[in-house]
């Protein structure tokens, strides 16, 4: 492989040559020889500017080496997994709104100031929908119940429940073929998983749909891949006008079975009972954790993972584990004697399941800093084993990043690649602030997504010491270079 100075010297040797033959045609002063001259200066700066970062990313080596160390094979060797495990089993999940965030909020609080962590809480207002009791059972053609989870923001039906005939559509198409025969009834959404990115329109926005077209409820197959008689909730939006009906998910198996009863030509009744309701928006917090730079301490670092969690399962996966990595990647580096030019920054998001609620409060809270935020991080994955690095920049920041992954070879997790994700860091992207997140092995991720099958059974301790090593190996080099990734 050419190094950057072989390179630069074929390019004095070829700015040299063009200069003498400019001077053998009699034309010292062309056009040519300005441009070529000045193309050559430009590759020259751009290659040397890119060997430099190089050589001080490179500088990290041992630094990046001592995190992983302490991570995978030290004394915080399943650190992170303790950590979420007394904290799941403490509290349980954490819906927005509900008593459980609010406990959450005060343990991760205290525990990170104990940690010896510069930690403080800033106020947000979140929505605070209760689900009730709820139930559905099937009445014709036979007798069954039906396993359901409300959809959050959903209206509850009459204390003595809706009793309706069912029409079953695979699709909004099929739905508006169907139209005429919606009035009244309960509308069965039975679309095939795609992608969740694709098939989670059903959820969102299948009430609304089937309203309009006069229906009085409905059942949405759960938004997965794979099911044990498991329904998945999650939140959905009323459309402005149109009438908000009650709406809960079903397990992809009953859905199926309606599918196949209507296919059949079985006329299928279902009695829908649920208490769900919205109380006024409920006050809440951002845990914020820091190490300030030593240097910069105005410019910021921020990793990220969001508190809340629906109001089944334990919330451990979605998404505790990236609460808990954003929360360990400062306590490595503190652990280690380390402070970086710029101020690290753990924030823990409130109402991320609302639709980043938290999040956009804190952005427009802080958008008048936005020059002074590097980069910011997100986990809302998964923390199972990780693939790689998504990252959204500029391409002279993106070349950044390439070296910086570099050291995480001896953790088999140097892709680069496109596309950084995350509710609770969108608003900083669309900004223009460079922005990543944690890609892993998560194929089984939307298994458990939303469920009461989101429990500590999920997580892997292994698993967890590799991605709190990379978001603080990240983290920490891109805090202490000497300059901010290029916008």
């Amino acid at each position: 492989m050419m190094t950057w100075k072989g390179t630069l010297c074929i390019l004095l040797s070829l700015n040299v040559f063009l200069n003498l033959s400019s001077f053998c045609d009699g034309h010292p002063h062309s056009a040519q020889t300005i441009n070529s001259g000045s193309a050559v200066r430009v590759l020259s700066n751009d290659t040397e500017k890119r060997a430099g970062v190089a050589a001080e990313v490179a500088g990290y080596a041992d630094v990046a080496k001592q995190i992983i160390d302490l991570a995978v094979f030290g004394a915080a060797q399943n650190r992170s997994y303790r950590r979420l495990a007394d904290f799941t089993d403490t509290i349980g999940n954490r819906v927005s709104g509900s008593n459980n965030l609010e406990m959450a909020i005060k343990y991760m609080y205290n525990a990170m100031v104990q940690d010896g962590l510069d930690v403080h809480l800033e106020p947000a207002k979140i929505p605070h929908w209760v689900r009730g009791k709820e139930s559905a059972e099937m009445t014709a053609p036979r007798a069954k119940t039906l396993a359901i989870l409300g959809l959050g923001s959903s209206v509850g039906t009459p204390p003595e429940g809706i009793e309706a005939e069912v029409l079953v559509v695979q699709s909004f198409e099929e739905l508006k073929h169907r139209a005429s025969e919606a009035a009244g009834k309960i509308v069965v959404f039975n679309q095939p998983y795609v992608s969740y990115g694709e098939t989670v329109a059903y959820r969102g926005y299948g009430a609304s749909e089937a309203a309009k077209v006069g229906a009085v409820a409905t059942l949405i197959r759960s938004v997965t891949p794979f099911s044990i008689n498991s329904p998945h909730t999650g939140w959905q939006d009323y459309q402005d006008g149109v009438k908000r009906i009650p709406t809960a998910c079903i397990t992809v198996e009953d859905a199926e079975l309606m599918w196949r009863m209507a296919q059949r030509g079985q006329k299928i009744v279902v009695r829908l009972t649920m208490g769900a309701k919205t109380l006024p928006d409920a006050d809440s917090f951002n845990t914020v954790a820091e190490i300030k730079g030593w240097q910069h301490p105005e410019q910021v670092v921020l990793l990220s993972g969001h508190l809340d969690s629906w109001d089944v399962g334990q919330g451990a996966m979605d998404d505790g584990g990236g609460a808990m990595i954003s929360w360990e990647a400062l306590s490595l580096i503190k652990d280690l004697g380390l402070r970086p030019r710029r101020t690290l920054r753990t924030v823990l998001w409130t109402a991320e399941e609302q639709g980043g609620v938290g999040a956009q409060q804190y952005f427009n809270l802080h958008k008048v800093n936005m020059s002074n935020f590097d980069l910011v991080m997100e986990s809302d994955l998964g923390t199972f084993t990780p693939i790689g690095l998504q990252f959204t920049g500029s391409d002279a920041a993106q070349k950044v990043m390439e070296e910086v992954v570099k050291f995480l070879a001896a953790i088999n997790t140097t892709k680069l690649e496109a596309h950084g994700e995350g509710t609770d860091i969108s608003p900083w992207m669309q900004a223009g602030v460079p922005g990543a997140s944690l890609h892993v092995a998560d194929s089984r991720y939307f298994w458990f997504h939303h469920s009461e099958g989101d429990t500590m059974s999920v997580q892997d301790p292994q698993d967890m010491d590799l991605c709190s090593a990379l978001w603080a190996v990240v983290a920490y080099v891109v805090a202490d270079l000497q300059e901010m990734l290029p916008r």
